[in-house]
Formats: structure tokens, C-alpha cells, sequence
């Protein structure tokens, strides 16, 4: 299970400092112009290929692997 689910929509708006063992990050719209550097940290891989970035596969999950996500944590918090 995942503890908290960050979904964070844009850049520059977020501190990694929020982020606590057991929680996920998801870049999603703009965010994905930031790379995912992070373990536990990825990129939404439609997001990213309508922006044109090439992001490896296993730093992304699909939208229908984020709606799972999303089942599956304690918290979401959209940022």
C-alpha cells in the first residue's frame, strides 16, 4: 500500500522535503517537464508523450496505473 500519493501538476511548486518513506510521486501535466530523479518518483507517460519528452518506461505509469494508485493509497494529495 501506498502511504501518500503525491500527484503534482506543476513545476517549481513542490518541496521533495514533503515526500516520507512509502509515499509515491506522480508528474503529471506540466510536471513531467521535470525528469523523475527520485526513487518512488515517475512521470504520467501520456502526459510526457504529448509533450513530446521521452521519458524511459519504467520512470512512467499509464493513467490507468495512476487510477490504481489511487485506490490503493492511504492519502492523495494533488499539488
Amino acid at each position: 500500500m501506498v502511504r501518500t500519493l503525491w500527484l503534482v501538476r506543476k513545476l517549481g511548486d513542490f518541496s521533495s522535503d514533503l515526500v516520507g518513506e512509502g509515499d509515491v510521486v506522480i508528474l503529471i501535466q506540466d510536471g513531467v517537464l521535470r525528469f523523475p530523479t527520485r526513487k518512488g518518483w515517475y512521470a504520467c507517460r501520456e502526459d510526457a508523450q504529448a509533450r513530446g519528452i521521452a521519458i524511459p518506461e519504467h520512470l512512467t505509469k499509464s493513467y490507468e496505473e495512476i487510477g490504481e494508485l489511487i485506490l490503493r493509497s492511504e492519502r492523495v494529495v494533488i499539488w
